[in-house]
Order: C-alpha cells, then structure tokens, then sequence
C-alpha cells in the first residue's frame, strides 16, 4: 500500500512539472498602475480647503415682505422685514457659493468667499446699490502667529445668531434681527487674541456696514469677545460704533449679544439681543434707538429629521425701522429632513405680525385701492446641497 502511495505521487509531480515549469518562464504580472489623483486630493496636498453649496427655494406668501417700489414717486411701500425672501410668489435661486482657502495655523494665508443667485443680488445692492448677482462675500489675507490672528480685506460681521450662507442656518428665512439690527459684511482690518483655549479677544476697525469702499475718513470699530468654557455653553458679545454709511453723516451703535445652551447632544437654545441707537443727521437733533431680541429651539428627532422654532420680536421705540413707533414680531417654524448626508430639503411656515397697518398686501403698480394689514404670513419649500473637499 506505501509503495502505491509513493507511485501515485510521483506520478502527480511528473505530470505537474511542465506547468510548473511554464510558470515559472512566464514573466511576472505588472503592478497595478498608480491611481490618479483627484482634485480634492490636490487641494488637500496644497494645504488648501474647498467647500460650496446650492441652495434653491420655492415660497409663497399672503403679501409682499420686501415691501414694493413705487415709480412715480419713488417710494417704499409697505414695510420690508425679509432679507433675501423678498418676493411675492417665485421660484428662487437663493445662493451657489464657493469658498477656497489657505489658512495655515502659522504664517500668510487668504480666502476667497463667492456668491452668486438673488441673496448675492441684494447683498450687492446694500454694498454699492448696483444690481449684480454675483458677489464677493469674503476675500481677505490671513496673518497666523501664535495666539493672534489678523485678517485684512473683506469678510463676515461678527453680529447675530444668523449668516448669509445658508448651510449653516437652521432656518430658510432669515430673522428680523438679522434685516433690521445688524450688518452683513465690513471691509477693514480685524485682528483675534486667543487668551486662552476658551477665551477670546477680537478689535477691529472697518468702512462701515455693507460698505466696500468710502471717501471719508471716519470708521467704524468693533469690538468683541467670545467665550466658550465647555462643550455645553457659549457666549459672543460684539459693539459696532462709529460711522456707518458713505450716504449717511451720522454715528450708529449696536451691542449684540449671542448665547447658545446645549441642553442635550439632539436639543440646542439660542437667544440673541440687538440694541441699536443711531444718531441725527442733522446738528442737534434727536437720536433714535431700537432693540430687539430673537429665540431658537433646535431640536433633532434622530440623522435625519430636525426641527427649528423660532420667536422674535423688535421694539422700534422711536419708529425709525418700521416708520412708526410699534412692536412687531413673527414665528417660524423649520422642518428639516436629510435624505442623503449631503442634501437637506426644508419646510418652512412663518407668520409675521405688527401692532399697525404695515405690510403691503396688493400689488400697487398699475392697480387701485392698495391694501395694508398688520400680519404677513409665508411657506417655503427650500432644497441645499453642499459639498467639501476635506
């Protein structure tokens, strides 16, 4: 039985050999051929940073919160609360943004921030008043060392719980704060003091507010601080003062202040208060001043619903924002669902009410008997997309 056992393998390894043999001839096989790189791992490689976004909108509303503009005489009517939902009933190219960046934690770096759609188009408008609807919302040239930082150029306010850039609001439609309070954007030279991981110091001096260039020489300083002792809370408070409008001969003055709660890793509350005090143009007369304050509920339901109340009001104690002295207020109520971790689909009902008579509710253009009310009410419908390279 051993002697067959033997026989057989020896045959196996005869008949085995030429192959083997023949594989041992043949050449070896070629290396895989080395992956190209893509663009978002050649900006990484440079150090640099890409993001952009889309963001489009469909909203319908029982009035006209951009007020309307009356040609024969050039006036405003009716009262405009909404920043950039500012149409009756439309489909919206909100904003398409792109920003690159090269932001080093020591040395030179720059950012380039570019917005495009109806946003940038009355972005463009507060800035210099042309209708363009392409706008650069931030371009500046960054100084790291150590704890300071230095920025020169144009870039964001420090002001309010909101931003131009949709992605990182929890809303479609901005706040009345955010309209009626605070700036946009400054051009100048801002400077941050990192005092410590959780405290810091910002000083800056700029044109104005929404102003890229003037021919006068008094500015406007600002000034802040940010705090952040733990994961749970935070606190910002900035003062803009001094002059703020090339147009406009006279001095204005906001504190803002912006505190966030994170009472749970799914619910977060945001509370954010505005005092602003403007003084007359003319030589001796009277200044004027409002305040307001604005009220968020964030909750998320689980990845990919969320939830976002928010309740405001502004006090316009001397009448200069909506023209007479008044409270007014609104509501809104965002619902968000992400079907995919890059795109967001949001629902939005938002119901504006005043003491007086002041939302345009008819057309006045080309029609009689234009009506008023004291309430506004609004649904939109608003998909983003956004996208990042790291």
């Amino acid at each position: 039985m051993f002697k067959k056992t033997r026989a057989l393998t020896a045959a196996v390894v005869v008949a085995a050999a030429p192959r083997l043999l023949l594989a041992a001839d043949a050449p070896a096989a070629a290396p895989p051929a080395p992956a190209v790189p893509g663009w978002a791992d050649t900006i990484t490689a440079w150090g640099l940073t890409a993001s952009g976004y889309v963001a489009a909108s469909y909203y319908v509303n029982s009035g006209y919160p951009g007020g309307s503009f009356n040609p024969p005489d050039g006036e405003i009517l009716g009262l405009p609360i909404h920043q950039f939902d500012v149409q009756h009933h439309t489909f919206q190219l909100d904003q398409a943004g792109f920003q690159l960046a090269y932001q080093p934690k020591a040395g030179f770096g720059a950012l380039i921030d570019v917005m495009a759609g109806e946003d940038a188009r009355i972005l463009h408008m507060a800035e210099d008043g042309n209708d363009n609807t392409v706008d650069i919302r931030q371009a500046y040239i960054q100084y790291a060392g150590g704890p300071l930082t230095i920025i020169a150029g144009k870039y964001v306010t420090l002001a309010g719980a909101e931003v131009i850039n949709p992605t990182l609001n929890t809303n479609f439609s901005r706040s009345l704060l955010f309209f009626a309070s605070e700036p946009l954007t400054h051009t100048g030279v801002r400077a941050t003091w990192a005092l410590s991981d959780t405290f810091s110091l910002i000083g800056g001096v700029n044109n104005g507010w929404n102003t890229t260039s003037t021919s006068f020489g008094s500015k406007t300083g600002e000034v802040g601080l940010a705090w952040t002792p733990n994961k749970t809370f935070s606190l910002t408070t900035q003062a803009y003062f001094g002059k703020f409008s090339p147009s406009l001969d006279a001095d204005r003055t906001l504190v803002d202040v912006v505190a966030t709660y994170n009472v749970t890793s799914a619910l977060t509350l945001i509370l954010n208060f505005d005092y602003d005090n403007q003084d007359s143009p003319e030589p001796g007369g009277k200044s004027v001043s409002w305040n307001g304050a604005a009220f968020y509920v964030n909750y998320a339901f689980s990845d990919q619903w969320r939830a976002s109340l928010r309740i405001e009001y502004v006090d316009d104690t001397d009448g200069f924002v909506s023209g007479v002295q008044q409270t007014f207020k609104e509501g809104t109520l965002t619902i968000g669902y992400d079907p995919v971790k890059n795109f967001e689909l949001r629902a939005e009902f938002r119901y504006d009410k005043a003491e007086q008579q002041v939302f345009l509710k008819s057309q006045p253009v080309g029609e009689s008997g234009i009506g008023y009310a004291d309430n506004l009410s609004q649904f939109a419908l608003q998909g983003v997309y956004k996208f990042a390279s790291m």
